[in-house]
């Protein structure tokens, strides 16, 4: 009979689950706590986070597909989040959208082939007088027009 070795993702699985397992609705929490140690939420993570929680698979996934937030994929190296929130969307993120697809060739939820950059959507960072505000790898920028933009990948890309 062969062990076979836990992976560092069933491992982080299980640290979330045994940290946050016993709160009351405790799914958001530990899914929270996956993605922060992972990344995103593996496909395999939702079976043992179903089990872990007394839940079915199909009401795990329901929550991680349902939020914007949640990734079911490794991300890039790189994050960058568009706020659509009515703010920006008033003072000119449909452009700067529109501009940021073009830009990196992918659309929202998606990764570039070279795995370098992925671009998520978010509704409100709280910037609402400075939109368009764009937050890349946690770090948000204001007034963030499509020059701007092109300014900020520029020097992130130097930075990495």
């Amino acid at each position: 009979m062969t062990s076979v070795e836990p992976t560092a993702e069933s491992q982080a699985v299980a640290a979330a689950i045994a940290r946050h397992g016993h709160e009351p609705g405790p799914l958001i929490v530990v899914l929270h706590a996956v993605q922060d140690a992972l990344g995103y939420i593996p496909e395999q993570a939702v079976r043992q986070i179903a089990d872990g929680l007394n839940l079915s698979r199909a009401e795990v996934f329901g929550v991680v597909t349902f939020y914007h937030y949640f990734r079911t994929h490794k991300p890039g190296a790189r994050t960058v989040q568009i706020c659509r929130a009515e703010a920006c969307q008033a003072r000119g993120c449909q452009s700067l959208e529109r501009h940021a697809r073009e830009k990196l060739g992918i659309d929202y939820h998606e990764t570039t082939a070279d795995g370098s950059t992925s671009l998520e959507m978010v509704f409100c960072m709280g910037n609402c007088a400075t939109g368009p505000a764009v937050r890349i790898d946690g770090r948000l920028y204001s007034h963030v027009t499509p020059e701007r933009f092109d300014a900020l990948l520029a020097h992130q890309e130097n930075a990495l």
